[in-house]
């Protein structure tokens, strides 16, 4: 195992977890499994919670320290970070629209659906101290059959979240981004908005302030990203063992003694994943392409020939920055962007710029959702829209970064962070998707900076690959 690559590691756990959820399903060991495997899964959860706020503070403190360029580049960094962003935003609402057209939660039995429905309503008493109800109150008759009427009974947090969403603003979810105690801010996940916000104002005041001045906060800065950076590194590790516990443990949770419960919850993992990969294949194949073909003179398939390289070790790797040299050398020498340009707005979009992550993110949270028979509101998804964009710029651009993102967006509007071992099983092969888009997207904007500098060459021979 020692010679093994670490993600051939995780996928064999994954795959062992699997079988070990048939087994102890059929057997009726579900219980000895709850007890016994299940609890090494929490571990591995809460490690990743313990150091999620910390890594993405000091990451996108970095990140934007190290965008000293801007203050000399003025125009061009400018148009770098909106591009990026814009980008971002534009994969995120993509995302949102193909999960709540398509709604791959509901593709599996009710009943299972009504199980995940009973285990949500557990966590959120055990997160909120209340009281759990028996099914009759967790559920009326007309939600049992299916119908939901005006006149459905709602359980005690739903009307109390009712009550408090008809008293505030429409801009109540600007006001919630903006801490009035960082240090507050930092002790709850569910507010990692806040985080991120003070972390961008941070990183932009740093910048504004002598460099001569800030060079032992920047120094502290670079050390403890570094620092959590090698505890990802060290918990990733053990992933296997974890990811095993994680994903045996929170299938037997949902499937019970019931093997045939294991099937319905895969059918559901078979749409969830057929969306993220529409998504994926909707920006690589139409959406980045055409943008380039109306603001450039590229021509569609000398975009895809001359970024193919990039693209194919992109997928291999799920790196965007083992992909970095390679994607610099296409998009100068094939795509005809300067280096100037290349160099500048290539190396902070594989720090920023994850718009491939930032969909599935989008996508991921919303089918758990609708897993688990939780409607979100619309606030709710304009809360994944900015956590998800503004975590991508703390997103290790490293493979599975994203599942660490992952649980910061699901604490955001208030879903159990756990759920991310249901999406374990096929995560792998949909990073190597993101990654393609990641790379894509960070080549887009360098073509469109560079379109906007009017530095592509006037005259480009479309057959020069």
């Amino acid at each position: 195992m020692k010679n093994l690559a670490l993600h051939w590691q995780i996928i064999i756990g994954l795959a062992l977890g699997v079988v070990w959820a048939f087994v102890s399903s059929a057997l009726g060991w579900s219980q000895f499994t709850l007890n016994w495997i299940d609890p090494f899964g929490e571990i591995f959860i809460n490690s990743l919670k313990l150091i999620a706020v910390p890594l993405v503070l000091f990451s996108i403190i970095k990140g934007i320290t190290g965008l000293s360029d801007v203050t000399k580049l003025g125009r061009l960094g400018l148009k770098t970070i909106s591009f990026y962003l814009g980008s971002t935003v534009l994969a995120v609402g993509l995302g949102l629209l193909l999960v709540n057209t398509l709604k791959p939660g509901t593709f599996i039995d009710d009943g299972q659906r009504m199980d995940n429905r009973r285990s949500y309503e557990a966590f959120v008493s055990q997160r909120d101290g209340i009281e759990l109800m028996d099914d009759k109150q967790l559920f009326s008759e007309s939600e049992l059959d299916g119908s939901v009427t005006e006149d459905s009974e709602m359980s005690e947090p739903e009307v109390i979240a009712t009550e408090q969403l008809d008293e505030s603003s429409p801009l109540q979810f600007l006001v919630d981004m903006v801490p009035s105690n960082v240090f507050a801010s930092l002790t709850d996940n569910s507010l990692m908005l806040q985080v991120i916000v003070f972390s961008i104002f941070f990183g932009v005041t740093v910048l504004l302030v002598p460099r001569e001045n800030t060079t032992g906060i920047m120094s502290f800065i670079d050390g403890m990203n570094d620092v959590f950076l090698k505890m990802v590194d060290i918990i990733m590790k053990g992933a296997p063992f974890f990811v095993f516990a994680l994903l045996a443990g929170k299938i037997s949770e949902m499937a019970g003694d019931n093997p045939a419960n294991v099937v319905e919850i895969f059918k559901g993992l078979a749409w969830y994943s057929l969306t993220v990969v529409a998504g994926l294949a909707l920006l690589i194949f139409i959406i980045y392409p055409v943008i380039v073909m109306i603001f450039t003179k590229r021509s569609y398939g000398s975009f895809f020939k001359g970024l193919g390289p990039a693209q194919m070790l992109a997928f291999s790797t799920s790196s965007s920055v083992a992909t970095l040299p390679v994607t610099m050398e296409c998009v100068n020498d094939n795509l005809k962007v300067p280096k100037e340009i290349t160099s500048f707005v290539l190396p902070i979009g594989a720090t920023i710029n994850m718009d491939g992550t930032s969909l599935y993110q989008a996508i991921a949270v919303v089918f758990l959702a609708q897993f688990h028979m939780v409607d979100l509101t619309l606030g709710q998804q304009l809360t994944i829209v900015l956590t998800a964009s503004l975590a991508s710029i703390g997103s290790a651009a490293v493979p599975s970064a994203g599942l660490v993102m992952m649980i910061i967006v699901l604490e955001s509007v208030g879903l159990d962070p756990s759920w991310v071992a249901i999406i374990f099983p096929v995560d792998r092969i949909l990073d190597m998707g993101r990654t393609v888009v990641n790379v894509t997207g960070d080549a887009t904007v360098a073509t469109l900076v560079a379109s906007s500098e009017n530095a592509l060459p006037e005259k480009y021979d479309r057959n020069i690959l």
